[in-house]
């Protein structure tokens, strides 16, 4: 058996291994919610956003579902309702301050504050072998700095409570710094990045906006970035950093008001974002998603990365 013959099998393994687990109840030791526990998917009219809030739902969670056009949520939140779950839908556009302001306040007004927030919302513009930068900045705009926006705008309105609010960003492998394929060829940003006393937001910020003026120039083919998808990587890697960023910032609160904050690549999942050129159902990717905010209070970690419910590396 070859290589990739060898992967394949151990990835099946897997994915048999954690279907299993998905179908084992949680004990009341562990279940750490009730039923008016809230939790915010993002980008959750479709896909594994949807998937996400459904698997949410069914463990007992009031989830409001967000989409750019509302009207896109409809059908998703009947389809909850129907099945006795409790859902709610809200207009929601990352890119655009405004709008994630309105939905703070809304949220504030109806809710109080949320437990858990699943920052899914994203975009990917390449299929197949492409690795066109025409929608760069829309990529990068909604992928990192929509997710940074809500996760500011939203952070004062987690609810402190003595099992911690959680929040999962859905990122991707791709984003690795240190991926063995497809990993940042820029050493001394590499290097930066990899430090925990180098990094910070400024630092991410400084190389995305680098990396999009030499979209603008011409000139980001020189090599120094991830050559597969090469936006879509940069933006997931912006994310995976500032998830080390706020779990360092987030770290240090006191009991009782912590906010524990991972990311998580669901895969190359059977989506509208690949062409449904994947190997995974959006049911099975949402799974670590689900499985990072349900950690019991014993069992939380903080500033990890993770795939098939294990730790990666960043």
């Amino acid at each position: 058996m070859g290589r990739k013959e060898r992967a394949r099998e151990r990835r099946e393994e897997r994915r048999q291994q954690i279907s299993r687990l998905r179908l084992i109840p949680y004990s009341d030791d562990q279940r750490w919610w009730c039923s008016a526990t809230t939790a915010v998917v993002t980008g959750a009219n479709k896909g594994v956003g949807y998937e996400i809030a459904r698997q949410l739902a069914l463990h007992g969670f009031k989830v409001i579902l967000t989409s750019r056009d509302i009207n896109n949520c409809l059908q998703p939140q009947k389809s909850l309702l129907e099945q006795g779950l409790n859902a709610a839908i809200h207009q929601l556009d990352i890119l655009s301050l405004e709008s994630v302001g309105q939905f703070s306040q809304w949220i504030h007004h109806n809710f109080g504050g949320i437990d858990i927030l699943i920052n899914n919302a994203g975009v990917n513009f390449n299929l197949g072998s492409d690795n066109s930068i025409e929608f760069a900045e829309t990529v990068v705009e909604t992928n990192y700095f929509g997710t940074k926006r809500m996760i500011r705008t939203m952070l004062p309105l987690m609810k402190p409570s003595i099992s911690g609010a959680r929040i999962v960003n859905v990122s991707s492998r791709l984003g690795r710094l240190n991926g063995r394929r497809n990993r940042l060829a820029d050493t001394t940003l590499r290097q930066q990045l990899n430090d925990e006393d180098a990094l910070s937001e400024e630092l991410i910020d400084s190389a995305v906006t680098k990396f999009l003026e030499e979209v603008k120039e011409g000139n980001w083919n020189s090599g120094a970035w991830p050559q597969v998808f090469t936006d879509y990587s940069v933006s997931k890697l912006a994310v995976n950093a500032f998830t080390r960023v706020m779990a360092r910032e987030l770290g240090n609160r006191p009991e009782g008001s912590k906010v524990y904050v991972n990311c998580y690549c669901p895969g190359w999942v059977k989506t509208g974002m690949t062409g449904w050129a994947g190997n995974i159902s959006a049911e099975e990717a949402a799974d670590t998603g689900v499985w990072l905010a349900l950690l019991p209070v014993s069992g939380q970690v903080m500033g990890k990365f993770f795939a098939e419910r294990r730790e990666i590396s960043f």
